[in-house]
């Protein structure tokens, strides 16, 4: 009898981790798993999908708690990963034949496996991504400022806006023919860097209406006219655009700066195979559209702007054609220290007369 309940027990208890097996504890962004890609899913597979919706600093908090436990896909991004598995180990590599790698835009693909690539193994794959560059009145300012520094130039004076924050940094370094990214392990090299920078900051104060913190107030101070070119985000550019065909979001020259959601897997997720079955499915180009239609931004699956909704497609296919994604400059992991040297530099540009 006392075996025949142990047999049973078992039994259930092998149940009970297949049935756990096949439900794919999501950890993501609001957007990011759609309810009508989840029943796609779910109808396609037979899988079951869980989603906590989550932030950087979240996702990082409950794997740490739990060793990489409780979800068996996660959506940092690509500059929280390798830092945090250096540290806590809480994320296992990617086996990328698993993968359908030709659904992937190749640069994004392979940027963020570089940038995640831990002794020899890679710990993410590009899935959501947006830029900042330039965001302006093309009637007004498009022949004259097609990179950060031309924001600089006297045709545009009175007329400029942006952040004292650090993208501002680095896009002024690229388009002064530097790259900070590539000098980011050399303490020596980055501080020389962004004292040319500061330099070039302070010499274009005279340029800037404002120094804009918020989204609303740069929109407003482009729609107004007050502000004719700015160095801003993708989809800033694009919802101005709704409301003057003259103002939208473009590449600079240089680059724009690209930020990458990832999909990563956590050290004791339990279905490696559903998540890898998850992330070929959303990343079919007209799954991710669903996505982008969602989140509000494009995802690296390949092609997938061609079932963008129409009004967005444009948008997309005119501020980035293939030669702009491919430079993008996307960011890598920050190493302890530079953001003290940053952080120096915009207090002196901000004090400066």
């Amino acid at each position: 009898m006392t075996r025949t309940i142990l047999l049973t027990g078992t039994l259930l208890a092998g149940l009970t981790t297949v049935a756990q097996a096949d439900t794919l504890r999501l950890l993501t962004w609001g957007g990011y798993a759609p309810d009508d890609v989840i029943e796609l899913f779910e109808e396609q597979t037979g899988h079951t999908v869980e989603v906590t919706k989550s932030n950087n600093e979240e996702m990082i908090a409950k794997l740490r708690a739990t060793g990489g436990g409780g979800f068996d896909l996660a959506q940092p991004s690509q500059d929280r990963i390798m830092g945090p598995q250096m540290e806590f180990g809480i994320y296992k590599p990617i086996d990328v034949s698993k993968l359908d790698q030709d659904l992937f835009i190749p640069s994004m693909l392979d940027a963020t496996m570089a940038n995640t690539t831990v002794n020899g193994d890679v710990y993410g794959v590009p899935h959501v991504w947006g830029t900042s560059g330039l965001v302006m009145n093309t009637a007004e300012a498009g022949d004259i400022v097609k990179d950060y520094t031309d924001l600089c130039d006297p045709a545009v004076a009175g007329k400029v806006s942006y952040r004292l924050k650090r993208p501002t940094l680095i896009g002024f370094a690229f388009s002064m023919g530097e790259d900070p990214f590539a000098a980011y392990d050399d303490e020596a090299k980055y501080t020389e860097i962004m004292e040319k920078v500061e330099a070039k900051l302070i010499e274009c104060k005279a340029n800037v209406k404002t120094y804009w913190g918020g989204g609303d107030e740069l929109m407003n101070l482009v729609r107004s006219g007050e502000v004719t070119a700015s160095m801003a985000w993708d989809t800033g550019g694009w919802k101005l655009n709704d409301d003057n065909s003259d103002i939208t979001f473009v590449a600079p020259a240089s680059g724009a700066l690209g930020w990458i959601d990832t999909f990563v897997l956590p050290a004791k997720g339990q279905a490696d195979d559903v998540a890898y079955e998850w992330i070929n499915f959303v990343m079919q180009p007209e799954i991710a559209a669903k996505i982008t239609a969602a989140a509000g931004n494009f995802t690296a699956s390949a092609g997938a702007d061609e079932f963008a909704e129409d009004a967005l497609k444009a948008k997309y296919q005119a501020s980035f054609p293939q030669e702009a994604i491919d430079n993008i400059k996307w960011y890598p992991p920050v190493p302890a220290g530079l953001e003290i040297i940053e952080g120096d530099v915009l207090d002196r540009v901000q004090a400066a007369n």
